[in-house]
């Protein structure tokens, strides 16, 4: 058996790959229950009901989904130009710290001037911590996957330290907690949801635009590609590098400002949810299109809603609810090798 990697794969095939991927995922997360005694049709039905299965469950489900859209959308746009950003944890937590920093501090202004405020606060923060790994990589040529990656520590033992020290709420009998914000600081709700599932749309839009039909996109594909074409076809290789990775680390701050005030209404160490490193496998999946991740997210946090409804419904333990999802990722990601390789069989002579 040998792999020969594909010159280009059609979108035919390559939905076929993935449709076989799922299923191979189901077969043996189903061969995984069985053996724990549990029927997989009931488990697999159920995890749809968690998911989707009344307005409430699909409310959560796309509460989940929105952090995730937009910080893939950020990560997507490093990946680009394979600047391989890991930090979408640690620039969500900034985000949400440049949030806090102005809701708790500018309380009484005006709601949607506290919120505008917010988000600008948070963007800005998201766009400077992520500046700090690109400005390395641009200047002293560092690996951008171990500088982001630190980053992500370095922000949570920041974060850690404002609330069990700096900003710890003395109101909070002794418990280690921020201050919750006022109610000019909270998101308001759209149709139930709160109204970050707006952002999370005009974003898609946006950058779909922007990746396809800007000056901005192309060059950042340019760059992608090869520094030596950028170059040649007179593109400002550190300027543009610093400018898609400052917009990375502000999409990922933007999510931090939605979490930390439409979801956890303070700021926590708990504030991602995990969204900057789910983020990077969505993105991935996704093939960078913003569109695409849009679904793959919403996928994603149906499938998290699932594993956790089944764990009550079933009495399945927490632990296998997360052995199913890992089983249904491992397969999905394994099925991008033979987007890129084909397998062929050659007889032994």
């Amino acid at each position: 058996m040998r792999l020969i990697k594909r010159e280009e794969i059609s979108k035919i095939s390559s939905i076929k790959v993935r449709i076989i991927a799922i299923i191979l995922a189901l077969a043996a997360a189903g061969i995984f229950l069985a053996i724990m005694g549990f029927d997989p049709i009931k488990v697999f039905a159920g995890m749809i009901k968690g998911s989707f299965g009344s307005f409430y469950r699909s409310k959560q489900t796309i509460i989940k989904t929105i952090p995730l859209v937009i910080t893939a959308i950020g990560i997507s746009v490093a990946f680009k130009m394979q600047f391989w950003n890991i930090g979408g944890e640690g620039q969500i937590l900034m985000g949400a710290f440049g949030a806090a920093l102005v809701g708790l501090n500018l309380s009484t202004l005006p709601k949607p001037l506290l919120l505008i405020l917010m988000a600008v606060s948070a963007v800005v923060f998201g766009a400077l911590w992520a500046m700090l790994s690109g400005a390395l990589k641009v200047y002293l040529n560092t690996n951008e996957t171990i500088t982001t990656l630190m980053l992500n520590y370095i922000a949570l033992k920041f974060i850690t330290f404002l609330q069990y020290d700096a900003w710890r709420d003395k109101k909070a009998m002794n418990f280690p907690k921020i201050a919750n914000f006022s109610k000019n600081a909270i998101l308001p709700k759209v149709f139930g949801i709160h109204a970050g599932w707006i952002i999370a749309l005009i974003i898609v839009i946006v950058f779909y635009i922007i990746m396809k039909k800007s000056k901005l996109g192309y060059e950042i594909a340019v760059l992608g590609e090869s520094k030596n074409t950028a170059r040649y076809a007179g593109i400002n290789i550190n300027k543009t590098m610093l400018i898609a990775i400052c917009i990375s680390g502000a999409l990922c701050g933007l999510a931090g400002f939605i979490q930390a005030s439409a979801v956890s209404q303070t700021l926590s160490i708990e504030v991602t949810g995990g969204a900057g490193n789910t983020a990077i496998i969505i993105a991935w999946l996704s093939n960078l299109s913003s569109i695409i991740i849009l679904i793959v997210s919403l996928l994603f946090a149906g499938l998290v809603e699932g594993g956790s409804y089944i764990q009550t419904a079933f009495g399945i333990p927490n632990a296998a609810a997360y052995v199913i999802q890992a089983l249904i990722l491992f397969f999905v990601l394994g099925s991008e090798l033979f987007m890129r390789y084909k397998l062929t069989l050659r007889r032994v002579q």
